[in-house]
């Protein structure tokens, strides 16, 4: 399986895990794709210097668009690859936080550890 058809996978399977597993539907709400837009910026940050600086490399055959020439940095943007990272890192990028965002809610909801056990003392009015 390739890096893109993996991606593609991940994005799926957290959307349907996100809408009928937990049943959270983040994706339907303005206040998640606001916060997914903060995040993205700085995965685009990060993924740009690791694959900027050559740090981490990917193989041509495995994502959209080529490889690098030897010793030589990605383009920018251009053949599969924004901020020079392949674009298969934004599809993850995206699962991972609506899944953990998922999860969070999800826990939220069913009310567990809402009182801390440990930490300074909860202040209450």
């Amino acid at each position: 399986m390739t890096y893109t058809q993996l991606g593609c996978l991940a994005v799926i399977l957290a959307v349907l895990i996100d809408m009928f597993l937990l049943r959270t539907k983040l994706v339907t709400r303005k206040v998640f794709w606001v916060s997914y837009a903060i995040i993205v910026f700085f995965q685009l940050i990060t993924n740009g210097m690791f694959t900027g600086f050559a740090i981490v490399r990917y193989d041509g055959a495995a994502i959209i668009g080529g490889t690098s020439p030897e010793g030589g940095a990605p383009p920018f943007i251009g053949d599969g690859r924004l901020a020079f990272a392949p674009v298969e890192d934004l599809l993850f990028g995206f699962s991972l936080v609506l899944l953990s965002l998922g999860c969070w809610v999800w826990l939220g909801r069913h009310g567990v550890q809402r009182t801390p056990k440990a930490g300074p003392p909860m202040w209450r009015r």
